[in-house]
């Protein structure tokens, strides 16, 4: 795996040697950021001349991005009738994004490498402490790139995913801060108040940072999160790698229509 040795740091994370104490200490630090603070960092996963080369790689894949725009609550879900009009649940904010779909990413590309190889999978997994990971099944969006153009913007929301891997490879001008509440809710406690208090801005959220070269696994499923306009003519480029505890994974035809502007299902699943 020469190709990935030059894009990886392998020496700052040496993730393709799992039973050294170095990689040990990794996983354990990963795994007290989920816990704490529903995100673990590694700035600086790529080495600073691949994450260029691959952002010029996004960046020449870009108008090949679905734009999508539109108005979702936290919850990406229609309000249930009777919750109170200032309820966050019938809160609406303003999203705008596109996205490039994994059949369009080059089979010579580097992130498609990356997303093959089996010391990052493992490497999540035990992140995650979970037995095994499974790549998405999904033609679409196994390994997606996001694209924030010149004011676009993501709503403050809850992921319906336990967790999100994703890769950042060029920031915007300015603007596309990842902001978030770490662990605003649980399953036992909504915690309303609090998911009020963000939306109105009284409670201020904390800053990711998504440094080009940053690998970031985040649990957004109890983090309230949103990513601020981007401003200026450079977009903000981050991957997404797409796993699951279970094989097979692959979103709905609707999400996909509006995610990439068309769906397509695996080989021998209905749409």
């Amino acid at each position: 795996m020469q190709a990935l040795a030059e894009l990886l740091d392998l020496e700052r994370y040496p993730i393709d040697s799992p039973e050294t104490p170095a990689t040990r200490a990794l996983v354990e630090r990963c795994q007290r950021g989920l816990r704490e603070t529903g995100a673990a960092e590694l700035p600086g996963f790529l080495r600073p001349e691949a994450t260029a080369a691959l952002a010029r790689e996004a960046q020449d894949l870009v108008p090949k991005a679905h734009h999508h725009e539109g108005k979702a609550t936290p919850y990406l879900e229609l309000p249930e009738p009777g919750w109170p009009e200032d309820h966050p649940r019938n809160a609406w904010n303003p999203f705008s994004l596109a996205a490039v779909p994994y059949d369009c990413i080059p089979q010579e590309s580097g992130l498609r490498a990356l997303y093959a190889w089996e010391p990052l999978l493992d490497f999540v997994a035990a992140c995650l402490g979970e037995p095994t990971l499974y790549r998405y099944a999904d033609p679409l969006g196994a390994l997606s790139l996001n694209v924030m153009e010149d004011g676009d913007e993501v709503e403050w929301h809850f992921d319906q995913a336990d967790f999100v891997v994703s890769l950042a490879l060029q920031n915007a001008e300015s603007g596309g801060d990842f902001l978030s509440v770490p662990r605003i809710r649980s399953a036992e406690d909504e915690n309303y108040p609090a998911v009020s208090r963000v939306l109105s801005g009284e409670l201020e959220p904390g800053r990711i940072p998504m440094n080009p070269g940053t690998l970031l696994l985040f649990n957004g499923r109890t983090s309230l999160h949103c990513v601020s306009p981007t401003r200026g003519p450079k977009p903000r480029l981050v991957a997404l790698l797409a796993y699951d505890t279970k094989p097979g994974t692959c979103a709905s035809p609707l999400l996909q229509q509006s995610r990439y502007g068309r769906a397509q299902q695996p080989e021998g699943v209905a749409g």
